[in-house]
């Protein structure tokens, strides 16, 4: 067998590349799909955070912001551990960006808070003062779509199993439930947090900022 094979290069080529691509596999695929598996404690995003998301996505931050840390001393001096595969179990879609005229944000809710991001989207300049971002006052105002992101929610839960805020259900009766029991104590929780009374006002009255849907979704970013 071993003679034939050898008087035979192409055959004898097959051969090596069935073996190593078997052996290959044995060994790297259990530990794919091991590293695509939410890594310990990943939860996965609230209604009010998905919302925010799109507030994130509809206001193009990705063109100036990425959400990936490279294993890299200068990104992780910088930035904080790099990012694992496991990290992003949960995102329809990936956000990692591929430019940064400003910092990456995978890490942005470890080192700052509800208010200054507030501060921040209100006026970038009053916390850095050499800033080229704009202002979003639009936030401030426009009302985040939580009816769109919690239909989001319960799509992607249904169809692909993802638990998107976990025990949501759909209809439009348990979305005014969720409304109630979850999405306003959460956006209220984080207006409160930006400590400016025009947000708290605007929550308690019923209607979400999109500023705040977008704190919650920068505060899960760790």
């Amino acid at each position: 067998m071993f003679h034939w094979l050898e008087k035979n290069p192409f055959f004898f080529a097959v051969g090596v590349f069935v073996v190593i691509a078997y052996a290959g596999l044995i060994e790297i695929l259990p530990n794919f799909v091991d590293k695509a598996r939410p890594v310990k404690g990943l939860k996965p995003y609230t209604v009010l955070e998905l919302a925010g998301k799109e507030v994130y996505k509809k206001d193009n931050c990705i063109a100036c912001h990425s959400q990936l840390i490279r294993p890299f001393k200068s990104e992780t001096d910088r930035y904080g551990q790099y990012s694992l595969s496991g990290e992003y179990a949960y995102d329809r879609p990936f956000l990692w960006g591929s430019k940064r005229t400003g910092p990456d944000l995978h890490r942005i809710g470890n080192y700052r808070t509800s208010d200054w991001h507030a501060n921040h989207m209100w006026n970038p300049k009053d916390l850095v003062p050499d800033s080229i971002m704009p202002a979003y006052k639009h936030q401030f105002t426009n009302a985040a779509d939580l009816e769109t992101a919690y239909a989001e929610a319960v799509t992607v839960k249904t169809v692909f199993n993802t638990p998107y805020d976990d025990g949501i259900k759909p209809g439009k009766e348990a979305y005014e439930a969720r409304l109630k029991s979850k999405i306003i104590p959460e956006a209220l929780k984080v207006a409160k947090a930006t400590k400016r009374e025009d947000l708290i006002k605007a929550v308690k009255s019923g209607k979400v900022p999109e500023v705040v849907a977008l704190i919650a979704y920068l505060n899960k970013l760790k």
